[in-house]
């Protein structure tokens, strides 16, 4: 395993702004030999997370798409890393990887993140970082790069903790605790947190947008980060 390159490769993710970083093994998720994911997550401002546990905003709509291309430049900074080093990459954009009629993706981000040890999903169908709760964005990279892995999370850390589930406005959210490989369907139903989130953008800034942000705005974890 190249511990070099992994710290090499970090130092390439950081200097474009990528504030958690990780590398899972993703042996018997994914097929082909693109089986080590990287994963990368940028925080959102505090002060817009703050507004988000009020009603989504404007300003949230513009950042959402806005972290998502720097995102896009991180990871493939670090893709074109790994090619110079004479393996295979793959960053996986936002323009690469498109979700489809039912929010899925081949590989979740999410997925990537729990493998690499960045956090868990936790009651609002999101991932949850220590470090920022919820209040993140996501990506991630394939390669064939022998990098150390972290310590996969496995399961939820949320404990008894329901302040999502109770301040989720369209009832979406189960309750369920998150396992690996459990289904999306145990945690959340899609089509009404949908309907609503586009309620609640469509009322409070007149976009449509399908973009709400409550569930990780009143995480316990990310007031920890807010603080």
């Amino acid at each position: 395993m190249d511990t070099a390159l992994r710290d090499e490769l970090f130092q390439v993710l950081a200097a474009k702004g990528a504030k958690l970083m990780g590398v899972g093994d993703l042996s018997g998720i994914v097929d082909g030999e693109l089986t080590t994911g990287v994963s990368v997550a940028v925080p959102l401002p505090t002060h817009v997370v703050q507004d988000l546990q009020t009603a989504p905003t404007e300003e949230y709509y513009h950042l959402y798409h806005s972290l998502n291309a720097q995102l896009n430049k991180i990871v493939e900074a670090g893709a074109a890393l790994l090619r110079e080093r004479g393996y295979r990459a793959q960053a996986n954009t936002t323009t690469a990887v498109q979700m489809d009629g039912n929010w899925r993706t081949p590989l979740p981000h999410k997925t990537v993140a729990t493998r690499a040890g960045l956090g868990w999903i936790g009651k609002s169908c999101l991932l949850v970082t220590e470090a920022y709760g919820g209040a993140i964005r996501l990506s991630s990279l394939l390669t064939d790069t022998p990098l150390p892995a972290g310590t996969p999370i496995e399961e939820s850390r949320c404990g008894s903790c329901e302040i999502c589930v109770k301040s989720c406005p369209a009832h979406a959210l189960t309750g369920a605790l998150w396992q690996a490989g459990m289904p999306r369907e145990t945690l959340f139903h899609r089509e009404i947190c949908k309907k609503t989130q586009l309620e609640r953008m469509k009322q409070a800034t007149g976009m449509d947008a399908d973009l709400c942000g409550l569930c990780f705005a009143v995480c316990p974890y990310t007031k920890r980060y807010l603080r």
